[in-house]
């Protein structure tokens, strides 16, 4: 049985962003010691822009870290609103620039179209995965499990078997591509990054009862399969 989710509260970003990446390098090591290789899953956002610097730093041997994202727009990598351009400009620089990446978005049109070979993509990376590193927006989504979307797209999301699935947000902008609540699930530890009160508050709505259509941050924070550590702080 995994224990209940740990909540860890800083005083200030920096304290909450040098331990958090200090506790992803040692565990990405680890992993590398242990079986040769090692995978991180990223998310996109501004809050976890310093984390990326910080970890980019680490002196771990990142030529065999796997990095990819939760979830993506279906935009074009140059695009500003692209996680793999954010991931690329910075994380995958200083050390951490010999990291294997592998975006989601591909040349299909669609990420109905591209989600095959966005899962053949990642066919390479070592599973489960090592380090998880999620974000949640203050509609309680993560990735792009959105409450918003079509209700079979998320619960498509929630149920299916492969690694990806795509999403049609509602009330945000692009069409998106997204690991599964299986892939996410899949994996040996979950960290959810938080800043602010009003991050606490959505995350206290969140405990507070188990509907993950109504906030989907809740199909990751009510199991009991994969740890999950919340980083928070003001």
């Amino acid at each position: 049985m995994i224990k209940e989710t740990v909540f860890k509260s800083f005083d200030n970003k920096d304290a909450l962003e040098a331990q958090l990446a200090e506790r992803i390098a040692n565990q990405l090591q680890e992993a590398v010691d242990a079986r040769g290789k090692a995978s991180l899953i990223v998310s996109g956002g501004s809050t976890p822009l310093k984390l990326f610097e910080l970890l980019s730093k680490k002196a771990i041997d990142w030529s065999d870290v796997y990095i990819t994202l939760a979830d993506e727009r279906w935009v074009s990598a140059e695009h500003s609103d692209s996680n793999e351009r954010l991931v690329r400009n910075n994380l995958l620089k200083n050390r951490a620039a010999s990291a294997k990446f592998r975006g989601l978005k591909n040349m299909y049109s669609t990420p109905q179209e591209g989600c095959d070979m966005a899962i053949e993509q990642l066919g390479s990376f070592p599973k489960p995965f090592d380090v998880v590193v999620l974000g949640m927006g203050n509609d309680g989504h993560t990735c792009s499990w959105f409450p918003c979307a079509e209700a079979a797209e998320l619960e498509h999301a929630f149920t299916t078997s492969d690694l990806c699935a795509a999403v049609q947000p509602g009330n945000a902008p692009h069409a998106r591509i997204t690991l599964s609540k299986s892939a996410i699930l899949a994996s040996r530890q979950i960290y959810l990054h938080i800043v602010g009160e009003q991050k606490l508050d959505v995350y206290r709505q969140a405990l507070a009862n188990e509907d993950s259509r109504e906030m989907p941050i809740r199909a990751v924070l009510d199991q009991r399969k994969t740890p999950v550590d919340v980083y928070w702080s003001a």
